[in-house]
């Protein structure tokens, strides 16, 4: 368990923090700014959790969890032997249930006859800025992963994730019946 008993301590005063094994590096690196990212979607649910209740708000919930996880995971460079087996890592498993639960709420849905645009309820519109938030973690994810090897499931669990968040925002908006379609070309004319 993880205990904070001091909230500042003045190691990053110059620009740097520490990764999870204790290496140095500058809070601007690809692996810092990926899990920062993955901090804020985790805000962007939490605001959306403020609108959510039963099946929903709990898979929030295990979602947020999960955040956290891929944090740590990608806050852990590889580590040798034993102390790798110990490392907490995004698994396929973890994986794997999203991509059932993307699979359960779309069949919920009717298909898309046009994109959708963010809002609808106040729970969809943050589950959408959730959504753009952790596509912008999977890009900087793909980023570090060119110079430092990250853990594939982490990478195919932030893919997944913004899947799940998209088809979790329609089902916030009554199952798609309240989602607001974008309409090509609509705003072209002046009336």
């Amino acid at each position: 368990m993880v205990k904070l008993t001091k909230i500042y301590t003045r190691g990053g005063d110059e620009g740097d923090t520490s990764l999870v094994d204790g290496t140095r590096v500058k809070k601007y690196s690809a692996r810092i700014a990926a899990y920062g990212t993955t901090d804020e979607a985790n805000a962007a649910i939490g605001l959306a959790r403020l609108h959510t209740t039963g099946e929903l708000d709990a898979m929030l919930l295990r979602i947020q969890h999960d955040l956290f996880d891929l944090g740590a995971d990608l806050a852990t460079p590889p580590l040798e032997g034993d102390k790798e087996a110990h490392a907490l890592r995004i698994t396929d498993d973890q994986v794997t249930r999203l991509e059932h639960e993307i699979d359960t709420m779309n069949a919920r849905l009717s298909p898309l006859q046009s994109f959708v645009l963010p809002g609808g309820s106040p729970a969809s519109a943050y589950l959408h800025l959730a959504r753009t938030v952790m596509r912008r973690a999977e890009r900087l994810m793909v980023e570090a992963n060119e110079t430092e090897a990250l853990t594939p499931a982490a990478l195919r669990y932030a893919n997944r994730l913004s899947d799940l968040l998209f088809v979790l925002s329609r089902n916030a908006n009554n199952d798609g019946r309240k989602d607001i379609l974008w309409t090509p070309g609509a705003t072209r004319e002046i009336t």
